[in-house]
Protein backbone atom coordinates (compact mmCIF):
# COMPACT_ATOMS: atom_id res chain seq x y z
CA UNK A 1 0.00 0.00 0.00
CA UNK A 2 1.37 3.68 -1.03
CA UNK A 3 1.09 5.70 1.94
CA UNK A 4 1.72 8.59 0.32
CA UNK A 5 1.34 10.63 -3.20
CA UNK A 6 5.52 10.10 -3.55
CA UNK A 7 4.99 6.29 -2.58
CA UNK A 8 2.07 5.99 -5.04
CA UNK A 9 3.52 7.50 -7.97
CA UNK A 10 7.02 5.39 -7.56
CA UNK A 11 4.56 2.14 -7.76
CA UNK A 12 2.21 3.41 -10.04
CA UNK A 13 5.75 4.33 -12.48
CA UNK A 14 6.75 0.28 -11.17
CA UNK A 15 3.51 -1.46 -11.93
CA UNK A 16 3.11 -0.02 -15.35
CA UNK A 17 6.49 -1.43 -17.21
CA UNK A 18 8.49 1.79 -16.12
CA UNK A 19 12.08 -0.07 -15.48
CA UNK A 20 14.24 3.31 -15.66
CA UNK A 21 13.48 7.26 -14.28
CA UNK A 22 15.98 9.89 -17.19
CA UNK A 23 16.10 12.12 -14.02
CA UNK A 24 18.39 15.37 -12.44
CA UNK A 25 16.40 15.58 -9.00
CA UNK A 26 16.05 19.11 -7.00
CA UNK A 27 14.43 20.47 -4.27
CA UNK A 28 10.81 20.68 -5.27
CA UNK A 29 11.33 16.97 -5.86
CA UNK A 30 13.17 15.94 -2.87
CA UNK A 31 10.18 13.72 -1.57
CA UNK A 32 9.98 12.19 -4.37
CA UNK A 33 13.42 11.07 -4.92
CA UNK A 34 13.11 10.25 -1.10
CA UNK A 35 10.19 7.45 -1.56
CA UNK A 36 12.16 6.28 -4.84
CA UNK A 37 15.45 5.23 -2.42
CA UNK A 38 14.10 2.02 -1.40
CA UNK A 39 12.60 0.92 -4.81
CA UNK A 40 15.37 1.77 -6.65
CA UNK A 41 15.99 -2.26 -7.25
CA UNK A 42 13.08 -2.10 -9.03
CA UNK A 43 12.52 1.63 -10.85
CA UNK A 44 15.84 3.35 -11.49
CA UNK A 45 17.18 6.48 -11.76
CA UNK A 46 19.10 7.52 -14.29
CA UNK A 47 21.18 11.08 -13.74
CA UNK A 48 21.85 12.88 -16.44
CA UNK A 49 23.83 16.45 -16.48
CA UNK A 50 21.49 18.71 -17.75
CA UNK A 51 17.35 18.12 -17.89
CA UNK A 52 17.59 18.35 -21.78
CA UNK A 53 19.52 14.99 -21.77
CA UNK A 54 17.11 13.48 -19.58
CA UNK A 55 13.95 14.12 -21.64
CA UNK A 56 16.21 13.28 -24.65
CA UNK A 57 17.57 9.97 -22.89
CA UNK A 58 13.61 9.25 -22.40
CA UNK A 59 12.64 9.78 -26.09
CA UNK A 60 15.34 7.41 -27.54
CA UNK A 61 14.62 4.74 -24.99
CA UNK A 62 10.81 5.07 -25.83
CA UNK A 63 11.74 5.00 -29.95
CA UNK A 64 14.01 2.25 -29.93
CA UNK A 65 11.39 0.28 -27.62
CA UNK A 66 7.89 1.62 -28.50
CA UNK A 67 7.09 1.25 -25.16
CA UNK A 68 6.69 4.23 -22.61
CA UNK A 69 9.25 5.71 -21.17
CA UNK A 70 9.30 8.41 -18.03
CA UNK A 71 11.73 11.30 -17.31
CA UNK A 72 11.48 14.25 -14.16
CA UNK A 73 12.60 17.26 -13.60
CA UNK A 74 12.16 20.58 -11.39
CA UNK A 75 10.10 23.03 -12.60
CA UNK A 76 10.33 26.54 -14.09
CA UNK A 77 14.14 26.41 -15.77
CA UNK A 78 14.32 22.62 -15.27
CA UNK A 79 11.13 21.54 -17.18
CA UNK A 80 11.68 24.31 -19.95
CA UNK A 81 15.80 22.98 -20.13
CA UNK A 82 13.51 19.48 -21.23
CA UNK A 83 11.22 21.30 -23.56
CA UNK A 84 12.71 20.74 -26.82
CA UNK A 85 12.50 16.66 -26.36
CA UNK A 86 9.54 17.18 -25.19
CA UNK A 87 8.19 18.83 -28.51
CA UNK A 88 10.35 16.15 -30.25
CA UNK A 89 8.51 13.54 -28.86
CA UNK A 90 5.10 14.77 -29.75
CA UNK A 91 6.49 14.98 -33.41
CA UNK A 92 7.63 11.38 -33.20
CA UNK A 93 4.70 10.19 -31.68
CA UNK A 94 6.76 8.97 -28.72
CA UNK A 95 4.96 7.62 -25.31
CA UNK A 96 6.84 9.56 -22.80
CA UNK A 97 6.01 10.57 -19.33
CA UNK A 98 7.36 14.20 -18.34
CA UNK A 99 6.89 13.86 -14.33
CA UNK A 100 7.79 17.43 -13.77
CA UNK A 101 8.17 19.06 -10.43
CA UNK A 102 6.07 22.59 -8.94
CA UNK A 103 6.60 24.98 -6.50
CA UNK A 104 4.03 25.12 -3.54
CA UNK A 105 -0.12 24.37 -4.91
CA UNK A 106 -1.15 27.23 -2.34
CA UNK A 107 1.43 29.77 -4.40
CA UNK A 108 0.90 28.90 -8.29
CA UNK A 109 -0.25 31.60 -10.25
CA UNK A 110 0.50 34.24 -7.48
CA UNK A 111 3.42 35.55 -9.05
CA UNK A 112 6.05 35.55 -6.00
CA UNK A 113 8.68 34.78 -7.29
CA UNK A 114 9.50 31.53 -5.40
CA UNK A 115 12.14 29.69 -6.97
CA UNK A 116 11.50 27.86 -10.24
CA UNK A 117 8.29 29.87 -10.78
CA UNK A 118 7.16 29.67 -14.31
CA UNK A 119 3.71 31.55 -15.58
CA UNK A 120 1.38 28.93 -16.30
CA UNK A 121 3.76 26.01 -16.14
CA UNK A 122 0.81 23.29 -16.57
CA UNK A 123 -0.39 25.53 -19.71
CA UNK A 124 3.11 25.30 -21.53
CA UNK A 125 3.36 21.57 -20.41
CA UNK A 126 -0.27 20.96 -21.57
CA UNK A 127 0.44 22.51 -24.76
CA UNK A 128 3.76 19.53 -25.63
CA UNK A 129 1.98 16.70 -24.49
CA UNK A 130 -1.39 14.63 -25.53
CA UNK A 131 -2.61 15.44 -22.18
CA UNK A 132 -1.28 17.12 -18.61
CA UNK A 133 -2.55 17.11 -15.30
CA UNK A 134 -1.67 18.79 -11.65
CA UNK A 135 -2.10 16.28 -8.95
CA UNK A 136 -3.17 18.60 -5.93
CA UNK A 137 -3.62 15.80 -3.45
CA UNK A 138 -3.92 12.75 -2.05
CA UNK A 139 -7.51 11.84 -3.29
CA UNK A 140 -6.74 12.30 -6.72
CA UNK A 141 -3.88 11.08 -7.56
CA UNK A 142 -4.21 7.31 -8.19
CA UNK A 143 -7.39 8.34 -10.87
CA UNK A 144 -4.85 11.16 -12.61
CA UNK A 145 -1.93 8.73 -12.82
CA UNK A 146 -4.08 5.85 -14.03
CA UNK A 147 -5.33 8.93 -16.92
CA UNK A 148 -1.83 9.27 -17.49
CA UNK A 149 -0.71 5.92 -18.14
CA UNK A 150 -3.12 5.17 -20.20
CA UNK A 151 -2.92 8.13 -22.51
CA UNK A 152 0.59 6.79 -23.09
CA UNK A 153 -0.39 3.12 -23.94
CA UNK A 154 -3.80 3.87 -26.18
CA UNK A 155 -4.83 5.94 -29.64
CA UNK A 156 -1.62 8.13 -30.95
CA UNK A 157 1.29 7.33 -28.58
CA UNK A 158 2.23 11.04 -27.76
CA UNK A 159 4.06 12.48 -24.50
CA UNK A 160 2.09 13.15 -21.34
CA UNK A 161 2.57 15.08 -18.49
CA UNK A 162 1.88 15.50 -14.94
CA UNK A 163 3.29 17.68 -12.40
CA UNK A 164 3.16 17.86 -8.54
CA UNK A 165 3.71 20.58 -6.05
CA UNK A 166 6.32 20.41 -3.49
CA UNK A 167 3.76 20.67 -1.16
CA UNK A 168 1.72 17.49 -2.01
CA UNK A 169 4.90 14.89 -2.65
CA UNK A 170 4.08 13.79 1.64
CA UNK A 171 -0.07 14.06 1.19
CA UNK A 172 -1.71 10.74 2.17
CA UNK A 173 -3.20 8.82 -0.23
CA UNK A 174 -6.96 8.01 -0.21
CA UNK A 175 -8.46 5.60 -2.21
CA UNK A 176 -6.06 3.51 -4.24
CA UNK A 177 -6.37 -0.10 -5.09
CA UNK A 178 -3.64 -2.47 -4.89
CA UNK A 179 -3.33 -2.91 -8.45
CA UNK A 180 -1.70 0.09 -10.21
CA UNK A 181 -1.68 -0.72 -13.51
CA UNK A 182 -3.40 1.02 -16.12
CA UNK A 183 -4.87 -0.77 -19.34
CA UNK A 184 -5.20 0.98 -22.80
CA UNK A 185 -7.96 2.32 -23.69
CA UNK A 186 -10.12 0.48 -26.59
CA UNK A 187 -8.71 1.06 -30.34
CA UNK A 188 -11.55 2.75 -32.28
CA UNK A 189 -14.22 0.52 -33.75
CA UNK A 190 -13.51 0.14 -37.63
CA UNK A 191 -16.75 0.62 -40.02
CA UNK A 192 -16.23 -1.92 -42.26
CA UNK A 193 -18.07 -0.54 -44.69
CA UNK A 194 -15.47 1.95 -44.97
CA UNK A 195 -13.20 -1.65 -45.16
CA UNK A 196 -15.39 -2.51 -48.26
CA UNK A 197 -14.90 0.82 -49.97
CA UNK A 198 -11.38 1.37 -49.22
CA UNK A 199 -11.01 -2.53 -51.02
CA UNK A 200 -12.85 -2.01 -53.88
CA UNK A 201 -10.88 1.35 -54.62
CA UNK A 202 -7.62 -0.79 -54.15
CA UNK A 203 -8.96 -3.76 -56.32
CA UNK A 204 -9.49 -1.11 -59.20
CA UNK A 205 -6.29 0.97 -59.09
CA UNK A 206 -3.83 0.56 -61.85
CA UNK A 207 -1.07 2.07 -59.90
CA UNK A 208 -1.36 2.29 -55.97
CA UNK A 209 0.83 3.61 -54.20
CA UNK A 210 1.26 3.14 -49.98
CA UNK A 211 2.84 5.97 -47.94
CA UNK A 212 3.80 4.60 -44.53
CA UNK A 213 4.33 6.64 -41.46
CA UNK A 214 5.00 6.18 -37.67
CA UNK A 215 1.79 4.78 -37.01
CA UNK A 216 2.87 1.25 -38.98
CA UNK A 217 5.88 0.83 -36.83
CA UNK A 218 4.23 -2.03 -34.74
CA UNK A 219 2.58 -3.88 -38.32
CA UNK A 220 5.30 -4.28 -40.38
CA UNK A 221 5.00 -7.58 -41.81
CA UNK A 222 1.25 -7.16 -42.58
CA UNK A 223 2.27 -4.01 -44.50
CA UNK A 224 4.83 -5.58 -46.32
CA UNK A 225 2.35 -8.33 -47.04
CA UNK A 226 -0.48 -5.83 -48.37
CA UNK A 227 1.95 -4.01 -50.53
CA UNK A 228 3.11 -7.47 -52.00
CA UNK A 229 -0.75 -8.15 -52.61
CA UNK A 230 -1.20 -4.75 -54.57
CA UNK A 231 2.28 -4.19 -56.16
CA UNK A 232 2.44 -0.73 -54.38
CA UNK A 233 5.21 0.50 -53.80
CA UNK A 234 6.11 1.67 -50.17
CA UNK A 235 6.99 4.87 -49.54
CA UNK A 236 8.88 6.33 -45.99
CA UNK A 237 10.14 9.33 -45.47
CA UNK A 238 11.41 9.59 -41.58
CA UNK A 239 9.16 7.56 -39.13
CA UNK A 240 7.81 5.11 -41.58
CA UNK A 241 11.53 4.12 -42.16
CA UNK A 242 12.48 0.09 -41.86
CA UNK A 243 8.66 -0.67 -41.89
CA UNK A 244 8.91 -2.18 -44.99
CA UNK A 245 12.57 -3.60 -45.32
CA UNK A 246 14.68 -1.49 -47.80
CA UNK A 247 16.12 -4.29 -49.20
CA UNK A 248 12.21 -5.04 -50.37
CA UNK A 249 11.73 -4.10 -54.19
CA UNK A 250 8.56 -2.17 -53.07
CA UNK A 251 10.15 -0.07 -50.30
CA UNK A 252 10.52 3.36 -51.81
CA UNK A 253 11.92 6.75 -50.37
CA UNK A 254 10.39 9.94 -50.51
CA UNK A 255 11.89 10.97 -53.79
CA UNK A 256 10.90 7.85 -55.48
CA UNK A 257 7.42 8.63 -54.37
CA UNK A 258 7.36 11.76 -55.34
CA UNK A 259 8.35 10.80 -59.53
CA UNK A 260 5.71 8.08 -59.14
CA UNK A 261 3.02 10.76 -58.23
CA UNK A 262 1.74 12.16 -61.02
CA UNK A 263 0.78 8.48 -62.76
CA UNK A 264 -0.56 6.82 -59.14
CA UNK A 265 -4.24 7.02 -59.22
CA UNK A 266 -4.81 5.51 -55.85
CA UNK A 267 -2.85 6.50 -52.37
CA UNK A 268 -3.11 4.37 -49.61
CA UNK A 269 -1.93 6.52 -46.57
CA UNK A 270 -1.06 4.18 -43.11
CA UNK A 271 -0.33 5.84 -39.68
CA UNK A 272 1.14 8.93 -41.61
CA UNK A 273 -0.55 12.53 -41.72
CA UNK A 274 0.37 12.42 -45.66
CA UNK A 275 0.98 16.19 -45.51
CA UNK A 276 4.32 16.03 -47.57
CA UNK A 277 2.69 13.83 -50.27
CA UNK A 278 -0.32 16.69 -50.55
CA UNK A 279 2.39 19.43 -50.83
CA UNK A 280 3.22 17.07 -53.67
CA UNK A 281 -0.35 17.86 -55.59
CA UNK A 282 -3.88 16.34 -55.71
CA UNK A 283 -6.35 16.09 -58.32
CA UNK A 284 -9.82 14.71 -59.18
CA UNK A 285 -8.04 11.51 -60.64
CA UNK A 286 -6.51 10.73 -57.30
CA UNK A 287 -8.19 8.41 -55.42
CA UNK A 288 -6.84 8.81 -51.67
CA UNK A 289 -7.66 5.90 -48.57
CA UNK A 290 -6.28 7.37 -45.51
CA UNK A 291 -6.09 5.38 -42.24
CA UNK A 292 -4.99 6.80 -38.96
CA UNK A 293 -5.44 6.32 -35.42
CA UNK A 294 -6.02 9.90 -34.99
CA UNK A 295 -9.05 11.16 -36.26
CA UNK A 296 -7.85 14.72 -36.46
CA UNK A 297 -5.42 13.74 -39.10
CA UNK A 298 -8.10 12.31 -41.31
CA UNK A 299 -8.58 14.90 -44.01
CA UNK A 300 -6.72 17.68 -42.30
CA UNK A 301 -5.18 18.34 -45.71
CA UNK A 302 -7.70 16.74 -48.69
CA UNK A 303 -10.64 15.26 -47.33
CA UNK A 304 -9.93 11.47 -48.62
CA UNK A 305 -12.23 9.42 -50.58
CA UNK A 306 -12.47 6.93 -47.44
CA UNK A 307 -11.52 7.86 -44.29
CA UNK A 308 -10.64 4.62 -41.47
CA UNK A 309 -10.44 5.94 -38.18
CA UNK A 310 -8.66 2.94 -36.69
CA UNK A 311 -5.48 1.37 -35.62
CA UNK A 312 -3.13 0.56 -38.26
CA UNK A 313 -2.75 -2.79 -35.97
CA UNK A 314 -6.38 -4.37 -36.75
CA UNK A 315 -6.93 -2.10 -40.50
CA UNK A 316 -4.30 -3.41 -42.02
CA UNK A 317 -5.20 -7.19 -41.61
CA UNK A 318 -8.76 -6.41 -42.41
CA UNK A 319 -7.42 -4.96 -45.91
CA UNK A 320 -5.31 -8.24 -46.39
CA UNK A 321 -8.11 -10.36 -45.58
CA UNK A 322 -10.76 -8.87 -47.65
CA UNK A 323 -7.94 -9.05 -50.74
CA UNK A 324 -6.60 -12.75 -50.60
CA UNK A 325 -6.97 -14.58 -53.63
CA UNK A 326 -7.16 -11.12 -55.60
CA UNK A 327 -3.73 -10.14 -55.88
CA UNK A 328 -3.08 -8.01 -58.81
CA UNK A 329 0.63 -8.08 -60.54
CA UNK A 330 0.74 -4.75 -61.95
CA UNK A 331 4.20 -5.86 -63.72
CA UNK A 332 4.09 -2.56 -65.70
CA UNK A 333 3.90 -0.30 -62.50
CA UNK A 334 6.42 -2.66 -60.59
CA UNK A 335 8.93 -2.17 -63.18
CA UNK A 336 8.13 1.28 -63.41
CA UNK A 337 8.72 1.61 -59.25
CA UNK A 338 12.11 -0.57 -60.07
CA UNK A 339 13.17 1.89 -62.85
CA UNK A 340 12.88 4.55 -60.48
CA UNK A 341 14.17 3.06 -57.73
CA UNK A 342 16.88 2.43 -60.16
CA UNK A 343 17.58 6.05 -61.01
CA UNK A 344 17.03 7.38 -57.85
CA UNK A 345 20.34 4.93 -56.50
CA UNK A 346 22.42 6.30 -59.11
CA UNK A 347 22.01 10.12 -58.56
CA UNK A 348 22.79 9.88 -55.14
CA UNK A 349 25.88 8.25 -55.83
CA UNK A 350 26.58 10.31 -58.40
CA UNK A 351 25.74 13.97 -56.65
CA UNK A 352 26.39 12.88 -52.59
CA UNK A 353 28.87 10.62 -53.02
CA UNK A 354 31.04 12.05 -50.17
CA UNK A 355 27.92 11.38 -48.03
CA UNK A 356 27.25 8.28 -49.26
CA UNK A 357 30.94 6.68 -48.57
CA UNK A 358 29.99 7.75 -44.88
CA UNK A 359 26.78 6.10 -44.95
CA UNK A 360 28.27 3.20 -46.63
CA UNK A 361 30.47 2.36 -43.92
CA UNK A 362 28.14 2.60 -41.27
CA UNK A 363 26.11 0.55 -43.19
CA UNK A 364 28.71 -1.91 -43.65
CA UNK A 365 29.19 -2.32 -39.77
CA UNK A 366 26.16 -1.74 -38.04
CA UNK A 367 24.27 -4.85 -37.63
CA UNK A 368 20.85 -5.54 -39.19
CA UNK A 369 18.79 -4.59 -36.04
CA UNK A 370 21.63 -2.00 -34.91
CA UNK A 371 20.11 1.24 -34.33
CA UNK A 372 20.61 4.05 -36.27
CA UNK A 373 20.21 8.14 -34.82
CA UNK A 374 20.08 10.83 -37.41
CA UNK A 375 20.46 14.26 -36.73
CA UNK A 376 20.63 17.77 -38.81
CA UNK A 377 23.43 17.22 -40.27
CA UNK A 378 24.71 16.90 -43.32
CA UNK A 379 25.49 12.94 -43.43
CA UNK A 380 22.20 12.92 -41.55
CA UNK A 381 19.94 14.32 -44.31
CA UNK A 382 21.18 11.96 -47.11
CA UNK A 383 20.46 9.08 -44.66
CA UNK A 384 16.74 9.71 -44.95
CA UNK A 385 17.05 9.18 -48.32
CA UNK A 386 19.46 6.43 -49.25
CA UNK A 387 20.86 4.59 -45.69
CA UNK A 388 19.07 1.06 -45.76
CA UNK A 389 16.89 0.26 -42.71
CA UNK A 390 15.78 -3.34 -42.43
CA UNK A 391 13.19 -3.56 -39.49
CA UNK A 392 10.67 -0.97 -37.62
CA UNK A 393 13.01 1.13 -34.75
CA UNK A 394 16.49 0.63 -35.85
CA UNK A 395 16.26 4.44 -37.78
CA UNK A 396 15.32 6.68 -35.31
CA UNK A 397 14.57 10.41 -36.30
CA UNK A 398 13.11 13.45 -34.98
CA UNK A 399 10.69 13.81 -37.61
CA UNK A 400 9.00 17.04 -38.52
CA UNK A 401 10.64 18.76 -35.35
CA UNK A 402 14.24 18.74 -36.93
CA UNK A 403 16.09 19.16 -33.43
CA UNK A 404 19.37 20.31 -34.11
CA UNK A 405 21.88 18.55 -31.28
CA UNK A 406 18.98 15.54 -30.32
CA UNK A 407 20.94 12.81 -31.99
CA UNK A 408 23.79 12.13 -29.39
CA UNK A 409 21.49 12.16 -25.60
CA UNK A 410 18.57 10.79 -27.94
CA UNK A 411 21.35 7.67 -28.52
CA UNK A 412 22.32 7.45 -25.17
CA UNK A 413 18.37 6.61 -24.39
CA UNK A 414 18.43 3.83 -27.11
CA UNK A 415 21.27 2.69 -26.54
CA UNK A 416 20.52 2.21 -22.42
CA UNK A 417 17.21 0.60 -23.19
CA UNK A 418 18.16 -1.57 -25.75
CA UNK A 419 22.23 -2.46 -24.96
CA UNK A 420 21.56 -6.09 -26.87
CA UNK A 421 21.88 -4.07 -30.04
CA UNK A 422 25.11 -1.69 -31.33
CA UNK A 423 23.20 2.11 -31.80
CA UNK A 424 25.14 4.43 -33.70
CA UNK A 425 24.44 8.34 -33.46
CA UNK A 426 25.57 10.51 -35.95
CA UNK A 427 26.04 14.13 -35.12
CA UNK A 428 27.67 17.39 -36.88
CA UNK A 429 30.11 19.31 -34.68
CA UNK A 430 27.51 22.66 -33.95
CA UNK A 431 24.49 19.59 -32.67
CA UNK A 432 27.36 17.38 -30.97
CA UNK A 433 27.90 20.28 -28.58
CA UNK A 434 24.29 20.67 -27.48
CA UNK A 435 24.47 17.55 -25.58
CA UNK A 436 28.15 16.35 -25.39
CA UNK A 437 27.94 17.06 -21.58
CA UNK A 438 26.18 13.69 -21.28
CA UNK A 439 29.18 11.76 -22.30
CA UNK A 440 29.65 12.03 -18.27
CA UNK A 441 26.23 10.16 -17.78
CA UNK A 442 27.27 7.54 -20.64
CA UNK A 443 30.57 6.84 -18.58
CA UNK A 444 28.49 7.01 -15.52
CA UNK A 445 26.61 3.80 -16.22
CA UNK A 446 28.68 2.26 -18.92
CA UNK A 447 26.33 2.95 -21.37
CA UNK A 448 27.40 1.82 -24.87
CA UNK A 449 26.68 4.66 -27.62
CA UNK A 450 28.98 4.62 -30.37
CA UNK A 451 28.11 8.85 -31.63
CA UNK A 452 29.93 9.48 -34.76
CA UNK A 453 30.89 13.35 -35.10
CA UNK A 454 31.11 14.59 -39.05
CA UNK A 455 33.03 17.50 -37.97
CA UNK A 456 33.80 20.69 -40.64
CA UNK A 457 34.07 23.78 -38.06
CA UNK A 458 30.47 25.13 -39.29
CA UNK A 459 27.01 24.86 -39.11
CA UNK A 460 27.47 23.26 -42.50
CA UNK A 461 24.08 23.36 -44.11
CA UNK A 462 23.14 26.66 -42.82
CA UNK A 463 26.46 27.89 -44.47
CA UNK A 464 25.95 26.61 -47.55
CA UNK A 465 22.32 27.92 -47.88
CA UNK A 466 24.48 31.50 -46.99
CA UNK A 467 26.78 30.77 -49.85
CA UNK A 468 24.26 29.66 -52.39
CA UNK A 469 21.18 31.62 -52.19
CA UNK A 470 22.50 34.95 -50.40
CA UNK A 471 25.52 35.72 -52.60
CA UNK A 472 28.01 34.29 -50.94
CA UNK A 473 27.40 36.14 -47.96
CA UNK A 474 28.08 33.58 -45.19
CA UNK A 475 27.30 35.09 -41.55
CA UNK A 476 26.78 32.90 -37.89
CA UNK A 477 27.61 29.68 -39.54
CA UNK A 478 31.58 29.73 -38.45
CA UNK A 479 32.49 27.39 -35.63
CA UNK A 480 35.62 26.64 -33.61
CA UNK A 481 35.55 23.18 -32.24
CA UNK A 482 37.16 20.93 -30.07
CA UNK A 483 39.25 17.53 -30.50
CA UNK A 484 36.59 15.32 -29.79
CA UNK A 485 39.14 12.67 -29.55
CA UNK A 486 40.66 14.39 -26.62
CA UNK A 487 37.00 15.46 -25.30
CA UNK A 488 35.69 12.38 -25.46
CA UNK A 489 39.13 10.98 -23.54
CA UNK A 490 38.74 13.54 -20.88
CA UNK A 491 35.38 12.32 -19.64
CA UNK A 492 36.91 8.73 -19.69
CA UNK A 493 35.30 7.51 -22.93
CA UNK A 494 36.87 6.50 -25.46
CA UNK A 495 37.60 8.88 -28.60
CA UNK A 496 38.95 7.93 -31.92
CA UNK A 497 39.22 9.31 -35.45
CA UNK A 498 38.32 8.59 -38.99
CA UNK A 499 39.86 10.23 -41.33
CA UNK A 500 38.09 8.06 -44.36
CA UNK A 501 35.13 6.22 -44.75
CA UNK A 502 37.34 2.86 -44.54
CA UNK A 503 39.01 4.35 -41.61
CA UNK A 504 35.44 4.18 -40.05
CA UNK A 505 34.81 1.01 -40.59
CA UNK A 506 37.87 -0.10 -38.61
CA UNK A 507 37.06 2.43 -35.79
CA UNK A 508 33.37 1.20 -36.09
CA UNK A 509 34.54 -2.59 -35.22
CA UNK A 510 36.94 -1.26 -32.49
CA UNK A 511 33.87 0.61 -30.78
CA UNK A 512 31.35 -2.43 -31.17
CA UNK A 513 33.94 -4.42 -29.71
CA UNK A 514 34.73 -2.68 -26.99
CA UNK A 515 31.72 -1.90 -24.86
CA UNK A 516 31.07 1.46 -23.23
CA UNK A 517 30.66 4.92 -24.74
CA UNK A 518 32.82 5.79 -28.08
CA UNK A 519 33.26 9.05 -29.99
CA UNK A 520 34.58 8.79 -33.17
CA UNK A 521 35.67 11.83 -34.96
CA UNK A 522 35.62 12.37 -38.54
CA UNK A 523 36.90 15.36 -40.31
CA UNK A 524 35.29 16.79 -43.12
CA UNK A 525 35.20 19.53 -45.64
CA UNK A 526 32.19 20.75 -47.99
CA UNK A 527 29.37 18.65 -48.68
CA UNK A 528 27.11 18.73 -51.66
CA UNK A 529 23.98 19.50 -51.42
CA UNK A 530 21.68 17.26 -50.92
CA UNK A 531 18.21 19.54 -50.85
CA UNK A 532 17.45 18.79 -54.91
CA UNK A 533 15.75 15.18 -53.45
CA UNK A 534 14.76 16.81 -50.24
CA UNK A 535 12.72 20.00 -51.24
CA UNK A 536 10.36 18.26 -53.80
CA UNK A 537 7.92 20.45 -55.39
CA UNK A 538 4.57 20.02 -56.69
CA UNK A 539 3.66 17.78 -59.92
CA UNK A 540 0.36 16.98 -59.75
CA UNK A 541 -2.91 19.81 -59.83
CA UNK A 542 -0.91 22.50 -61.11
Amino acid sequence: MSDTVAELVVETLIRNGIENLYCLPGVQNDDFFDALYDKQNRLKPVTARHEQGAAYMALGAALATGRPQAFAVVPGPGFLNASAALATAYATNAPVLALVGQIPSRAVGKGFGLLHELPDQLGVLGRLTKQAATITGGGEAHALLQSAFAALQSGRRRPVGVEVPVNVWKAPVEGAPADLSAPAAAAPEIDTGRVDAAVRLLEQAERPLIVVGGGTQDCSAEVTRLAEMLSAPAVAYRTGRGVVSSEHDLSAGAPVGHALWPNCDVVLGIGTRLNQQMLWGTDDALKIVHIDIDAEELGRVREPDVALHADAREAVPLLIAALEGKEAKRGAWRDRVSAEKARFAKAYRDRLGPQMAWLDAIRAELPRDGIFVDELTQVGYVARLAFPSYMPRTHLTSAYQGTLGWGIPSGLGAAHARPDVPVVAIAGDGGALFGIGELATAVHYGIPLTAIVFNDNAYGNVKRFQIENYDNRPIASDLTSPDFVRLAESFGARGLRAETPDDLRQRLREAFKGGGPTVIEAPVGDFPSPWDFLMLPKVRGV
